[in-house]
């Protein structure tokens, strides 16, 4: 496996940030690793770059424990803080020159340094200062650095945040494309990118794991046995009908022709409910099963 976190518990004086934290983030996946502010994200990333031990547990990257091995381990880690720390009095090629310096790319580094900015769109701007780019920009120069010695395994602290829509999406492209080859553990609160670019989601609140689950799958995970239909019927239907549809345990009325059905069975009522139209001489205009959002689960889980 490329990250694997087991058991981390780490305090700062008496609050306790991580409590038995652990999960895995194999070869070629991107990984969400969402929670509400405070929730333990910035400190997990941290300890798994080398920039603070845990108070108990053990982290590895690349199959290397990181408490003992934490500076040969950096070399293969490509990370970007939450708060970008770039120096704005160098332009962006010496900056990425002296990045290189530090990672020793010595006779690569030219050729390096022109992969990158291709890479990330900065072209047009790598004569210009860091200090006068716009925000998208030295994000953009962020992942540069982040990617300039070819790491494995890519770790993002909330790569798109404060970025408009249009930068939003640009940076989502980017780590899409750069998810197709490395391993990458991506930090955020906003569910809209989970659901844009990671295969995997794990989902921490007040120092713990909650959920750990393919992006795809968590809702229906959370759902339990409980159904939820919406129907829409061509004319307006007297509730007391609705309600003798046997397994239907709640019924709400969105306007007079669409309802929405729900159901703790594990049978899936809308054949009973189709059933029941027919007998009525009412036709279904749309029907559609309803699953809780991955903001809804997010929300279910950190309140």
């Amino acid at each position: 496996m490329s990250i694997k976190v087991k058991g981390l518990v780490k305090y700062y004086g008496e609050q306790k940030a991580l409590d038995d934290v652990g999960f895995e983030v194999h070869p070629g996946e991107i990984v969400g690793f969402v929670g509400p502010n405070g929730a333990g994200k910035t400190t997990t990333m941290k300890v798994l770059t080398g920039y603070t031990m845990p108070d108990q547990g053990e982290a590895w990257v690349n199959d290397r424990r990181v408490a003992d091995d934490h500076l040969n381990i950096r070399r293969n880690i490509g990370y970007l803080p939450e708060h970008n720390p770039l120096y704005p009095h160098m332009y962006i090629k010496e900056y990425l020159e002296y990045v290189s310096g530090l990672y020793s790319l010595g006779r690569q580094t030219s050729e390096r340094i022109n992969q990158v900015i291709a890479l990330t769109g900065l072209e047009k701007e790598k004569k210009k200062k860091i200090g006068a780019l716009s925000k998208g920009y030295r994000q953009r120069t962020g992942l540069a650095q982040a990617i300039i010695h070819d790491p494995d395994v890519l770790i993002l602290d909330e790569p798109t945040s404060g970025l408009d829509p249009n930068q939003i999406e640009q940076i989502r492209n980017m780590i899409s494309r750069l998810g197709q080859e490395k391993t990458v553990l991506l930090s955020t609160h906003i569910m809209q990118e989970v659901e844009a670019i990671c295969d995997r989601i794990v989902i921490i609140n007040n120092g713990r794991i909650v959920a750990d689950d393919k992006v795809d799958q968590i809702s229906a995970s959370f759902e339990g046995s409980k159904q939820t239909v919406v129907v829409e019927f061509d004319r307006a239907v007297d509730p007391e009908l609705l309600h003798r549809i046997e397994g239907v345990s709640q019924l709400k009325k969105m306007d007079d022709t669409n309802w929405l059905f729900e159901s703790v069975s594990d049978e899936d009522i809308r054949q009973r409910i189709f059933q029941f139209a027919v007998s009525n001489s009412l036709s279904v205009l749309s029907m559609q099963k309803k699953q809780k959002s991955l903001e809804e689960v997010f929300r279910e889980l950190t309140q």
